[in-house]
């Protein structure tokens, strides 16, 4: 079995808890042991998963792997200590704040010979298969990409296009490399209410 911590216990760190605890039958999930969670919030056993230390976590050796749920600000001091400690590390999407920082941890990850894997669990959904066959084979003339969603605390997530790239890596996914032509960006604090636009061309214009 290849032992296993959940690092947050927010909405994704509670769904990737029930998961472990939970694996479909004949998956590789299986094979994994979840040993706890770590979290700032005092929970003490969840769905039979027990808290412990961050400490405890990087110290023991019957952990070989970390599963990081925890805001896009801390994914990536998360991230450099399991590595320092010889682990694997799965991080939610997006690994970093910056492109740098990023291939720092890959390279990190590397001189330790151990995997540094980002997930990005829309691009697996059913809805998106689909729409990526719809795509297949056309020319993108014009389109637009529109969501909401909460206003998120910048400390915690990082600056609004980091609270949204996960939607932007669609876009790249379904029509390879974009450039930013222009951004806007518009706030409105007594009404709680913010709003980017950015428009990209892909490599054929």
């Amino acid at each position: 079995m290849f032992g296993t911590v959940v690092v947050g216990a927010g909405i994704a760190g509670l769904a990737r808890i029930r998961d472990l605890m939970n694996p479909m039958p004949s998956s590789p999930s299986e094979h994994l042991k979840l040993f706890g969670f770590v979290s700032r919030r005092s929970f003490g056993n969840i769905n039979e998963a027990k808290q412990i230390s961050l400490e405890d976590a990087l110290r023991s050796k019957e952990i070989h792997a970390a599963f990081i749920s925890t805001e896009n600000r801390s994914h990536e001091e998360t991230i450099r200590m399991f590595l320092e400690a010889g682990k694997h590390v799965l991080v939610e999407y997006p690994m970093a704040l910056s492109a740098k920082a990023a291939h720092e941890l890959w390279e990190m990850a590397e001189q330790k010979g151990k995997v540094l894997h980002v997930e990005h669990i829309e691009l697996l959904t059913e809805e998106y298969k689909q729409l990526k066959k719809e795509v297949a084979g056309k020319d993108l003339v014009k389109g637009t990409l529109h969501f909401t969603g909460h206003v998120l605390d910048e400390n915690k997530t990082g600056f609004p296009a980091f609270s949204g790239i996960a939607r932007l890596t669609w876009l790249i996914d379904l029509f390879g490399d974009l450039t930013v032509t222009s951004a806007t960006r518009e706030k409105q604090k007594d009404k709680n209410y913010s709003r980017m636009t950015v428009h990209f061309q892909t490599a054929n214009k």
